[in-house]
């Protein structure tokens, strides 16, 4: 009887931090996004694409966030209207990316990227090829579901729940990004017709 009571008090206990945890995934990016970019730690491409800043001659690149899709997104839009739109956002982040570094700069530069969106075909039609997922970025992905959950279904217009098993990490050269330019322009401008 002893054992039920101290289980149901630490269960009773725990929960206020169990849902402390919850908000603050959801909050998160609310916050940490505006400091990231008033810092200097975040770069903005376009609204929905965003950079980690050069390091080691590797950048990280990340989709919008939670705080992106619920100011960027119109509310109006159908759920194809909503995904073409961030598909078109992703690609021209690409190419104001890549037009940010000069050939030779973009040589020595790799971009890497995780998702649960993307395929083989179409990541290495972008210029990217698949390389295997690290654990870390598994647990970030797999502790921000909510915030991805909702994120999608903000994308989708409905409740949509992400493949977090489906999770890739790509990388390219910036100079193959770079010298993919006029095809990324021409997809971006199909998916905003």
């Amino acid at each position: 009887m002893a054992f039920v009571l101290i289980a149901l008090f630490l269960e009773w206990y725990y929960l206020p931090l169990f849902i402390a945890l919850i908000i603050l995934t959801v909050l998160s990016p609310f916050i940490d996004m505006p400091q990231g970019r008033k810092k200097g730690n975040l770069i903005y491409y376009t609204p929905l694409f965003i950079t980690e800043k050069e390091k080691n001659g590797r950048i990280i690149i990340h989709g919008g966030t939670l705080f992106d899709y619920y100011y960027m997104i119109d509310r109006n839009w159908k759920g194809k209207q909503r995904i073409r739109f961030i598909l078109s956002q992703y690609i021209l982040g690409l190419v104001k990316l890549s037009e940010s570094f000069s050939e030779k700069e973009a040589e020595k530069i790799t971009l890497e990227g995780t998702s649960y969106i993307l395929n083989d075909r179409t990541a290495e039609k972008l210029g990217f090829r698949r390389k295997e997922t690290n654990l870390l970025q598994q647990f970030i992905l797999t502790y921000n579901y909510l915030q991805i959950l909702l994120a999608n279904s903000i994308a989708k217009g409905k409740v949509s729940f992400p493949a977090i098993g489906r999770v890739s990490t790509f990388t390219a050269p910036l100079s193959a990004i770079k010298a993919n330019k006029n095809y990324l322009c021409k997809l971006a401008k199909k998916l905003e017709d």
